[in-house]
């Protein structure tokens, strides 16, 4: 399952720079993920300072 951001998320924007294949964009008030763009590689959560991207 594609990965969510939670509320943790502080908007730094770590896990859309390290996103191989550009599913992360900015939100209203977080980033989001496009779940039919994820390929559920983790690059996201090991990237992310607040361990906000989670597998749905």
């Amino acid at each position: 399952m594609a990965y969510v951001i939670s509320d943790a998320c502080i908007s730094c924007g770590a896990c859309a720079e390290n996103c191989p294949v550009e599913a992360i964009k900015e939100g209203d008030g977080k980033y989001v993920v496009d779940a039919d763009k994820c390929i559920e590689c983790g690059a996201c959560a090991d990237n992310c300072p607040v361990e906000a991207p989670k597998q749905a």
